[in-house]
């Protein structure tokens, strides 16, 4: 439990929390340090009217501007808090333990002649606060927000009951004798407890702040063993309303995050908010925070982990003669070998070579010892953060742990937020990948330097990002993790789609790539590999890819006739010439079963429009068939005929019209290709024989407008083989 005292102790004073209230911003101070920071402004004077005319702000105010910042409840992010308003700055100072704390602007009396004061007021008025100064705002010393009190001063402050009690705990743990509360130092040994004061005094202490008289008198003093029992056996106070103090908290809003009474409900400002029982809130949030908490005690067990990687790597790199003993003595022997056989010179080459050695030596150590230092620093932190929450989480006072339990939840997910990406991931390797090259002359001594000893290490594929999209593949790779061999370049590899040979289809210095052109419906293998000026590394692991069954395409821009008109994505085509004009899909077809259709949407003055494959050269101002790259069937509204090198053959009965359907199977398996007018084979297999790379294409003048339809499954009638292979000739 060492490790949570920090979270334990005052940011003023830097002693353990004595009586802590809750501020607005969640932060926790003694109630007795909120009081010594108080700073009171100016009567009838706002701060921002005291800002505008200047007085009540020193120069100092104005000169710090740009150092610390003004907050308030507008800017800061918190709702409104019962009065409180923003509040000028004042100069800093650190407390005990390192944090910004705002002193008083007011001339304030020795801590001996406060305490007097105090003492004082509490036997003439016990159980009550000294009163404060009008106008007194006091400013948070962690997260520096300043807030005005309003007239109930600083008891508009909710009490930390929970931390209170784990304070009291811990300290319990750690000290079997019980300290005196009063002494100002050195805390001595306690003596005496008051029941009624439930305060701890030493003797001397006892005489100076209880005295057997008045209204102390009657007060019970026990021993503080038995007082200690009595405290921990003695139930707890039920929490009061802030603002209505003769009322208990008994429900919860969720819209303000606080605890509230009913008396809060039916007069006060959250009357219209939410609310739900305060048991039910109790158990909901200890259970997020246990929740939370399992995912931050992971952090902390990669943490401890890491922490001992990082020592085994330093381990490794000091001391340098046992890193040339482990790494290789024939590194060593070489070194000194090559230098004594070259001239003073080489000498005093070698004198800095072996310094910038020690230089990388020194700074890797520094590197690691710094991330250990670091991480450490966070570690105990986070495992002290952990063991206060576990402790808050045994608290059975459902108000006074719903008052902190929101700020700890947040706490926790933001401490294990830290613990990102690349906290528990080692800043610097332990290899020293050098080498010396004694192959220049020795007129070119002084340029003798350290050269790249190893060639790159195999790349590793990133499958998340490597997809295939139709018959293009993309795939994406990196250097794998610590690695700091320099790499020129990677080799991107893929086979023949069916099992074949490799074949090097990139190279490069990016690390993606995308490949088109593939065949659809094929397995293609890929592998990577690096090289630099040392030669070629390992390939990756083969990653195997599949290509889309089904083509979807849409007609293609780029390639296209002029007079060529292309709309609704790229799938409606007309023209606006009188003469045909060829338009191609932007997908190539080399293996498989493919079968696309098209709509006629306009059909006027009976023209007779061609649909087949062609070859990337077609010629585009004839109709599809007219030369040796095109295999089409052109149609009228009577009938069709297939046409190749402007031959003409099979004409068959059947034309189309407005709504008509042409569908275009193409079979690489058979290699033949076959034509459908709605849903009907037209005549016999048109072509056969077919071999190579083929563009889906359609030839049309300005009486025609066809819709592409892509990604269609093959017709029923030719999976189960009726498919007919007659047909009559011209």
């Amino acid at each position: 439990m060492d490790e949570m005292e920090e979270e334990l102790k005052c940011p003023v004073c830097g002693s353990f929390f004595r009586e802590p209230i809750i501020l607005p911003c969640t932060h926790n101070i003694c109630l007795a340090c909120a009081r010594n920071i108080l700073v009171q402004t100016p009567d009838a004077e706002s701060p921002q009217s005291s800002r505008a005319s200047g007085s009540g702000v020193s120069d100092y105010d104005y000169l710090d501007l740009d150092k610390m910042s003004l907050y308030s409840e507008a800017d800061s992010g918190y709702g409104s808090y019962g009065g409180f308003v923003s509040a000028p700055t004042t100069p800093c100072q650190k407390s005990p333990n390192g944090v910004r704390v705002f002193p008083p602007s007011v001339p304030q009396p020795p801590p001996q002649q406060q305490q007097q004061q105090q003492q004082q007021h509490l036997l003439l008025h016990p159980g009550s606060l000294p009163p404060i100064p009008r106008n007194s705002c006091i400013t948070c010393p962690q997260c520096h927000r300043s807030l005005i009190l309003d007239e109930r001063g600083l008891r508009g402050f909710a009490k930390n009951r929970v931390l209170e009690g784990v304070v009291d705990r811990y300290q319990q743990s750690k000290a079997a004798a019980l300290k005196c509360q009063l002494c100002e130092k050195s805390p001595k040994e306690a003596t005496v407890m008051c029941e009624q004061c439930d305060v701890f005094y030493c003797d001397p202490c006892r005489l100076r702040c209880h005295p057997p008289r008045g209204p102390l008198a009657k007060h019970r003093l026990v021993p503080p063993a038995q007082g200690r029992i009595s405290r921990r056996a003695s139930p707890r106070k039920t929490s009061t309303c802030t603002e209505h103090e003769l009322e208990n908290l008994s429900m919860y809003c969720v819209q303000c995050k606080m605890p509230v009474c009913y008396q809060c409900l039916e007069e006060g400002k959250h009357g219209t908010h939410e609310v739900k029982a305060l048991g039910a809130m109790w158990k909901l949030h200890k259970g997020q925070l246990s929740q939370a908490l399992t995912g931050l005690s992971d952090r902390a067990t990669e943490a401890k982990e890491f922490l001992v990687q990082l020592r085994n790597m330093v381990q490794h790199i000091q001391p340098l003669p046992v890193v040339l003993q482990e790494n290789g003595v024939e590194f060593e022997a070489c070194l000194v070998a090559q230098c004594d056989a070259l001239i003073d010179a080489l000498n005093r080459r070698k004198a800095q070579l072996l310094s910038r050695v020690n230089k990388e030596h020194e700074h890797k150590l520094k590197v690691v010892r710094d991330q250990i230092s670091h991480c450490t620093v966070k570690l105990r932190q986070t495992t002290g953060l952990m063991e206060y929450c576990l402790e808050v989480i045994k608290e059975n006072d459902p108000s006074g742990f719903l008052q902190i339990s929101d700020a700890l939840i947040r706490r926790v997910h933001m401490t294990e937020g830290q613990w990102g990406k690349g906290t528990l991931t080692p800043r610097m390797t332990s290899d020293f990948d050098l080498t010396l090259d004694s192959g220049p002359l020795l007129q070119t001594i002084h340029q003798l330097d350290f050269v790249q000893m190893k060639v790159p290490a195999a790349p590793m594929l990133q499958l998340e990002e490597c997809c295939t999209q139709n018959n293009s593949a993309t795939l994406s790779w990196k250097q794998p993790p610590l690695s700091t061999i320099a790499v020129d370049g990677y080799i991107l590899e893929l086979d023949d789609g069916n099992m074949g040979l490799f074949r090097e289809v990139y190279v490069g210095t990016e690390t993606i790539c995308t490949v088109d052109g593939l065949h659809f419906n094929s397995m293609y293998k890929s592998r990577v590999k690096a090289f630099n000026a040392s030669g070629v590394g390992q390939y990756s692991k083969t990653l195997i890819m599949q290509t889309s069954e089904i083509a979807w395409f849409t007609f293609d821009p780029a390639s296209a006739h002029p007079d060529i008109i292309l709309s609704n994505d790229n799938l409606t085509v007309s023209c606006n010439s009188y003469d045909d004009r060829v338009v191609m899909g932007n997908s190539a077809f080399s293996r498989g079963v493919h079968y696309w259709e098209m709509t006629v949407d306009r059909y006027d003055n009976h023209p007779d429009p061609a649909f087949g494959i062609a070859r990337a050269d077609v010629l585009k101002d004839v109709m599809l068939g007219k030369d040796d790259k095109a295999w089409a069937m052109y149609v009228d509204n009577n009938r069709s005929w297939f046409m190749h090198n402007n031959s003409h053959t099979n004409r068959t009965d059947g034309g189309i019209g407005k709504g008509a359907t042409i569908g275009i199977l193409l079979d690489f398996t058979r290699r033949i290709l076959i034509f459908l007018i709605n849903d009907e084979q037209q005549g016999p297999v048109a072509f056969e024989a077919l071999e190579g790379v083929y563009y889906p294409a359609i030839s049309l003048n300005r009486n025609v407008q066809i819709t592409l339809h892509t990604g269609l499954p093959i017709p029923d009638f030719y999976t189960t083989g009726e498919a007919d292979p007659t047909g009559s000739e011209c």
